[in-house]
């Protein structure tokens, strides 16, 4: 361990041996997945909704940051040396808290979607075009790029012996308003989109249980796919989010690096679950709307060479994934 200025910079060995093969296997399932996803939203997609226009832009997002990981992966597989220079450096970190702040913010758009529909029907919201979800799309990319576009502005190497590190986030020790704000926004875009979710979940849950008619299962699949908007934010956000404050609360308590190495190396293990959300999301574009999946389906017969009536083999596929998504329902059911 060296400390570089008044910022501790660590060897992690394990995460040298781990990272780099996990960070591939979600670049090339994470890819699969979004461009597919990109392919069905510029041609097969009949009808547009304000949720498509979303799911759209997260996948464009997924896409590109997906691209950064193989990068990632080489530069732990060197042993966290960073090799491609400062500017390729800021970029990539730029990328990587984009595609975190898109991933969150545009899964509580779609859920905020969701949840005006199912419980104020009548808002309206609802008559709105598609041009207002553009304009909401915009809106939140401007306030990502605002709030991310600090990471281009300087340098971010630390040196530990004759390596480079290429690192957002360093315990750094002292008073530095940039890595306060980096740290704040954070957390807060975890907790607050997190608890507008929760919000959401719930709220739509118990429309379907005093909903007494719900012939078409218009309500049951909003809580389906509420559930798994609110599982992605879980398996993807919490683990990473909580370590950050864990780092935090420690830096209360110490001053010196030693105190350091294990909140750091959790921390960096747990980013790898945000990483996974660009893998998991094409689950969110499937159980978005009926229209979406039956087209995945119809696309799935015909990459395989079936006529659009043979689907024995997707029906079944449909049915794992009730039964999963009543697995994920029963997890939530006590929340």
């Amino acid at each position: 361990m060296a400390n570089t200025s008044v910022c501790c910079a660590f060897d992690s060995p394990i995460l040298d041996q781990v990272l780099p093969p996990v960070l591939f296997l979600e670049f090339i399932f994470g890819l699969s997945g979004n461009v597919l996803a990109l392919v069905m939203f510029a041609f097969h997609m009949d009808t547009w909704k304000p949720n498509s226009i979303y799911l759209a832009h997260l996948a464009v997002a997924d896409s590109v940051v997906l691209f950064c990981l193989p990068f990632r992966a080489d530069y732990y597989r060197r042993g966290k040396n960073w090799v491609y220079g400062d500017i390729f450096c800021r970029v990539l970190l730029f990328l990587l808290a984009a595609n975190r702040a898109a991933g969150i913010f545009f899964l509580t758009a779609v859920a905020v979607d969701r949840y005006i529909k199912i419980v104020h029907p009548l808002h309206r919201i609802n008559r709105m075009n598609l041009s207002y979800a553009m304009l909401v799309s915009c809106g939140l990319w401007a306030g990502i790029v605002a709030m991310t576009a600090y990471l281009l502005s300087s340098p971010h190497f630390y040196y530990n012996r004759n390596r480079t590190q290429c690192e957002s986030f360093n315990i750094c020790m002292g008073n530095n308003p940039l890595s306060n704000w980096h740290n704040a926004f954070y957390v807060i875009q975890f907790f607050v989109p997190g608890s507008i979710v929760v919000f959401c979940t719930a709220c739509i849950t118990w429309q379907l249980k005093i909903k007494t008619m719900d012939t078409q299962g218009k309500i049951k699949r909003a809580v389906q796919f509420i559930f798994v908007v609110a599982l992605i934010f879980i398996i993807c956000f919490f683990p990473s989010t909580i370590s950050r404050i864990a780092v935090w609360i420690l830096k209360t308590w110490y001053s010196e690096c030693l105190y350091f190495r294990e909140a750091n190396l959790a921390f960096y293990t747990s980013v790898c679950f945000t990483y996974f959300n660009s893998v998991l999301n094409p689950l969110v574009y499937y159980f978005s709307t009926p229209a979406f999946s039956g087209t995945f389906q119809k696309l799935v017969l015909k990459l395989r060479g079936k006529k659009p009536g043979e689907q024995v083999n997707v029906t079944s596929s449909v049915t794992v994934d009730s039964r999963f998504l009543w697995v994920c329902q029963s997890c939530f059911g006590g929340m």
